[in-house]
Parts: structure tokens; C-alpha cells; sequence
């Protein structure tokens, strides 16, 4: 390769050596805490209190799902993060045709309040904080979550943690919709304008880029199509009639931080400005809490590899370390067998202790923004701002995120960048440690996480039971009064939703009651 023609994974040229050449190189005036949060979001970050660990789990039943969390806090893990499976996302219960073989794969199956009263048997509600990953069906999942605090005897005042609930992201990336665009969008609206009534401590959103950076895009294009995502809730919500300092405090984001070490690190940094620009001179949001770009981070899932899985624990600290160096409020560690399987606890708690690890032993957090200064993540940041906004402009031009989804524009760009980058490592002009490079035959496949077969017959059986068991009068009584207010488009339906879950109505019949009035996203086929 020339040294004339290096770039980073984004395509920002790269020179030999950076150095200072204006004062405007330099943030020198600018303070951690404050506008527009460049050096980070508050004045003392890890000093004063370290990012909240915590790592995404969830796999086969409740019972199984309640054990490993339960694991996880015992080693020091400071929130929860739940994964569900593929029905549980797609709005079907464990016992529908379609459900057969997905049954707990990818993550815990949820169908109804018992299964969630299982889930977090044991665990105070008050006490941890829980995000929980989930989007077409996060309005049901918040109301089971609020059914089990109600449960518990805790307010729902006192709940904190994150649905992540950003369907948009779902059209380009994802694919686990069920309903078309607008009417997810309004019970997106629905579920943030609720929170803000009844779960204050609740953030309704996850804005996420991550899902959109493992299909394929790049730093640029993540932060960039994530923005116009957020533009288009933010919208969405002020058509409510709500006030942007009445929400805006209460989104949240989840990124991706990957290989190229420099480039993630500028990536987070640019990201605050650009955000805290957006809210104060696009949305005109006067609480400075609202201009706060408050972050989770993953590690890369997609950059993990089958072949010798031990150098995913150095992928993952490198791209950790950049999290943390870029100011990330909490962070997932993947662990080394995810691309084989879900990972065993021996995996998992590894992970755990490579953020432990950084926190404790490196001096990363002794101060805010330790490369802050650096001639090169300096023109990095500024150069990753620049380009962002040049992609927010043309989404702009289109009519926004919504336009740009439905013409395409957001899946063909990640598509190309996608293929040029398995087009790089085919041709190995990209170097990926022990698939195109340093290949060893000889290495041992690790012990796998095994899912109990039974799990699916086992869900069937408690569905059944559950059925037979509630009031039908109420239940079906619950599920009429959702279709009648879904029809209507000034009522919240989320009360109405709490309301059938305590009624023992299942995530699919819920889902199923909506799909009659909404119909299914049907996405359109080109060739």
C-alpha cells in the first residue's frame, strides 16, 4: 500500500505525522461538562464516577436468564442488560408456528407477566438498573417491566433503565419490525410522552447506531444516519404537542466502537458536539441537559472471529479502552465465543473483568479526556463532524430519516460500504488476525454454551396454563378497549397495554391485536 493512499476505516486520509499548524487545531478553552461537550459530558467523568458495566445477557428461559443475572451481579456488575429471542422481538408468543426452533436462541423468551416475574425473581427493581433490548414490541416489554415494580411494591417512579425501542433503525439494519413506519412511530411517541409522566428515571429510547455499524456502515455513516434517526423522534414528539425540554433529558444512544483505535475515539468526541449543536440551534432546547449526547457502547460483535477466539479478548480491550477514552456513560464487553455461541459464564466473566481491568489498573480514568490535545484525534474529530453534517444535509434535502428509509438511501449506502470492506479483506488488502493472516489449524475450539432443547415445550405448557387460568371477561375486554384506542390517534395507548399485560394478555396477542389495525411492514423488493 502507498503511504499516500492511507485511510482510516471511514476513508479520512491519514498523513505521516500531525502537528499543531492554527490555533482552531486545538479545543484549548474548552472544558469537560460544558457546550458543547467535546472533552466530555461532565466535569469530573470517571474521577468521580466510573461508567456503569453493564453486560448484555439473557439466553434460553426466565429461570435460566434470572440465574445469570444474578451470576453477574455477584461478580461486580453494576446494571443489567437483557437480550431477548427472535419471537419475543417479532411479537410471538413461544407457543405461535412461527416461533418453532427460535425458542430462546438469541436471547430469553418473553411471552407473558410470569415469564417476567420469573426473570427477575430475586433482583430488587429499585436497587439495579436495567436496559433492556427490545423494539417493535418495547412498548409491551415496559409494560411488563412496570407490572413486575407494581409487584414488588415499588413505584414506578423509582425505575430506571432503557428500552431501547428505536424501530427506525430496524427498516434499514435489523429487520425484527412488525408494523409499518408511522404507527411505530407513534407508539414510539406514546412510550417517551408516558415516561415522562409516570417512569421519569424510565429512558424511553436507546437512539442506536451500533446494529446500522455491524451491517456494514462506517464511523461517518453510523453517527450520521443515528442523528437523522433522533431528528425524526425528536419530531415525532414535538407533533405530540410535548416540549423538547420535557423529553430531550430522557434519550439515550448506543454506539459501536470497533478496530480502528484513533478513529472510535474522535468518533464519541464528535458525536457530543454534533448532538449538543442539533439540540441547541436546530430543536432550541434551553436545559442544558437536554443538549447531553448520553451514551452506551458495545463492543464490535461482527469483528469477533470463529478462528482462534482467545484474540477476540485483545479485540475486545482495544476497542473497550476506546470506549472509555471516549466517553462512553456505560459499556458492553462481548465475550470471546460469541461468534460460535452465546457465551458461557467462564467467557462472560472475562469480559467483565477486562472493563474492571481498565477501571482499576490503567489510569485511564484518572483524568477527563486523556488524549484530548492529540494533533491527530483533534483533526479526526473535526474531520468526522465535517462529514456527518454533509450526510445530515442531503437526508435533509430527501425530507428526513423517514423518506430516506423508504427510497432506501440509508440500506444501499451500508450495502457498498459493506461489500468494500469484504471486498478488502478477500483481497487482503485488510488484515483480520487468524482468518486472511496468521492462520493456525491447530487451535482448540473452546467449550460452548449449550440451550436446553426443552425450553420450547416448556414455554407451550406455561402458555397454556396461563390461558386457562385468566379471567377471559378481562382479558378480552383489555384487548378491545388497545384496538379501539389504536384506531383513535389522540390516545396513549401504553396504559392500555400495562393494562392488558395485568390482565394476563401474552406479547403476542397483544402484537396481534395491533396488527389487525395496523397491518405488517412489507418491505419493498428491487432487482
Amino acid at each position: 500500500m502507498s503511504t499516500d493512499s492511507i485511510k482510516t476505516d471511514s476513508g479520512i486520509p491519514v498523513k505521516r505525522v500531525y502537528s499543531k499548524k492554527k490555533a482552531s487545531d486545538y479545543i484549548e478553552n474548552e472544558e469537560p461538562g460544558k457546550y458543547p461537550y467535546t472533552r466530555g459530558l461532565y466535569p469530573n467523568m470517571y474521577r468521580e464516577r466510573l461508567w456503569t458495566m453493564r453486560q448484555y445477557s439473557g439466553f434460553g428461559s426466565a429461570e435460566e436468564t434470572n440465574k445469570r443475572f444474578k451470576f453477574l451481579l455477584e461478580h461486580g456488575q453494576t446494571g443489567l442488560s437483557l437480550a431477548f429471542d427472535l419471537p419475543t422481538q417479532t411479537g410471538r408468543d413461544s407457543d405461535d408456528p412461527l416461533s418453532e426452533g427460535e425458542v430462546g436462541r438469541t436471547g430469553v423468551s418473553i411471552s407473558s407477566i410470569e415469564d417476567m416475574l420469573t426473570c427477575f425473581d430475586g433482583i430488587p427493581l429499585d436497587k439495579v438498573s436495567t436496559s433492556m433490548t427490545i423494539n417493535s414490541t418495547a412498548s409491551t416489554l415496559l409494560a411488563l417491566y412496570v407490572t413486575v415494580a407494581n409487584a414488588q411494591g415499588v413505584p414506578v417512579s423509582q425505575i430506571r433503565g432503557t428500552t431501547q425501542n428505536d424501530i427506525l433503525k430496524e427498516y434499514i439494519s435489523r429487520n425484527t419490525y412488525i408494523y409499518p413506519p408511522k404507527p411505530s412511530l407513534r407508539l414510539i411517541g406514546d412510550m417517551i410522552e408516558y415516561c415522562f409522566k409516570e417512569v421519569p428515571q424510565w429512558y424511553p429510547i436507546s437512539i442506536s447506531g451500533y446494529h446500522m455499524r455491524e451491517a456494514g456502515s462506517n464511523g461517518i455513516q453510523e453517527l450520521a444516519f443515528t442523528f437523522a434517526n433522533a431528528i425524526e423522534y425528536i419530531q415525532t414528539c414535538l407533533n405530540k404537542g410535548l416540549k423538547v425540554d420535557d423529553f430531550a433529558p430522557r434519550l439515550s444512544f448506543f454506539f459501536c466502537c470497533t478496530m480502528e483505535f484513533f478513529e472510535e475515539i474522535a468518533k464519541f468526541r464528535a458525536a457530543r458536539r454534533i448532538y449538543a449543536n442539533i439540540m441547541k440551534n436546530r430543536f432550541h432546547a434551553k436545559n442544558a441537559k437536554s443538549w447531553h449526547l448520553r451514551f452506551h457502547v458495545q463492543t464490535s460483535g461482527e469483528s469477533l472471529t470463529a478462528q482462534q477466539v482467545d484474540n477476540n479478548i485483545i479485540r475486545v480491550t482495544s476497542q473497550a479502552m476506546a470506549a472509555v477514552l471516549g466517553g462512553c456513560q456505560s459499556l458492553h464487553t462481548n465475550s470471546r465465543d460469541e461468534a460460535l455461541a452465546l457465551p458461557t459464564e467462564e467467557s462472560v466473566k472475562i469480559a467483565l473483568r477486562t472493563q474492571q481491568v481498565i477501571a482499576a489498573e490503567t489510569g485511564i480514568a484518572k483524568t477527563v479526556d486523556p488524549v484530548g490535545g492529540s494533533h491527530y484525534v483533534e483533526y479526526l474529530t473535526s474531520r468526522i463532524e465535517e462529514e456527518v453534517q454533509k450526510y445530515l444535509k442531503k437526508i435533509d434535502r430527501m425530507g428526513g430519516a423517514l423518506v430516506a428509509i423508504e427510497r432506501g438511501f440509508f440500506q444501499e449506502e451500508i450495502r457498498r460500504n459493506a461489500y468494500n470492506m469484504k471486498k478488502e479483506i478477500d483481497t487482503k488488502k485488510r488484515t483480520i488476525v487468524g482468518v486472511n493472516k496468521y492462520q493456525d489449524s491447530s487451535s482448540i475450539e473452546p467449550k460452548l454454551n449449550v440451550i436446553d432443547t426443552e425450553i420450547e415445550s416448556k414455554q407451550r405448557s406455561k402458555l397454556k396454563n396461563l390461558r386457562d387460568s385468566r379471567d377471559k371477561s378481562k382479558f378480552e375486554h383489555s384487548i378491545s378497549s388497545l384496538q379501539k384506542a389504536a384506531e383513535q390517534h389522540d390516545k396513549n395507548l401504553i396504559p392500555l397495554i400495562v393494562e392488558a399485560v395485568r390482565n394476563r394478555a401474552t406479547l403476542g396477542e397483544i402484537a396481534n391485536s395491533l396488527r389487525e389495525i395496523y397491518g405488517i411492514f412489507e418491505p419493498r423488493v428491487t432487482f
